[in-house]
């Protein structure tokens, strides 16, 4: 499974990289996430909580950043576990400076599977693409001094491309580690 896209957030480029890195702002802005530890400058451990269809799905899990290329991009390694599924993958996060305004891309290649995996892809699109608005919006106005530019919803992530199950991996991946990706 895989999902890209990206978000133009309103502030530089540093101040994006050192919320990308603080668990206190992404545990605010994750839907559903109800505890975000930093474990060491590179692991962190969360949990968060989502209704998808008709699963209430609480994931658990780890994330290690890789590939750290302070303060342009780092790779996301993780997994997450739920009574009622599971998900592991990996993110790329690029962050480049346009205009004063700083572009967050993410490309998201992700495993699901047990009982949530069963759920229609429709349905998964629509949460995952709501997730991640929600994600962004919440992180754009935590961060950004004018807080987020205003966008359609269909506009604040550009060129997203969902397919089935991808809703799991984004909500493990993004309250393991950011997003969006999105994600979730």
């Amino acid at each position: 499974m895989k999902l890209t896209g990206s978000y133009k957030i309103p502030t530089d480029k540093q101040s994006v990289w050192e919320a990308l890195n603080n668990p206190d702002i992404l545990q605010k802005c994750i839907p559903g996430c109800e505890a975000f530890k930093k474990n060491s400058d590179t692991s962190f451990t969360a949990t968060a909580t989502n209704k998808i269809g008709p699963f209430n799905a609480s994931f658990t899990g780890d994330v290690e950043l890789q590939d750290l290329n302070p303060p342009n991009s780092y790779t996301l390694v993780g997994q997450g576990n739920s009574p009622v599924g599971f998900a592991s993958g990996e993110a790329k996060v690029t962050l480049t400076e346009e205009d004063g305004n700083t572009v967050l891309t993410y490309d998201v290649e992700a495993n699901v599977g047990g009982k949530i995996a069963q759920v229609g892809s429709r349905l998964i699109d629509m949460t995952a693409k709501k997730m991640a608005d929600i994600f962004f919006g919440k992180f754009s106005d935590e961060i950004s001094p004018v807080g987020s530019i205003a966008t359609s919803p269909s506009s604040s992530i550009q060129s997203t491309k969902f397919n089935r199950k991808i809703i799991y991996a984004v909500v493990a991946l993004v309250s393991l580690s950011l997003i969006l990706f999105v994600i979730y």
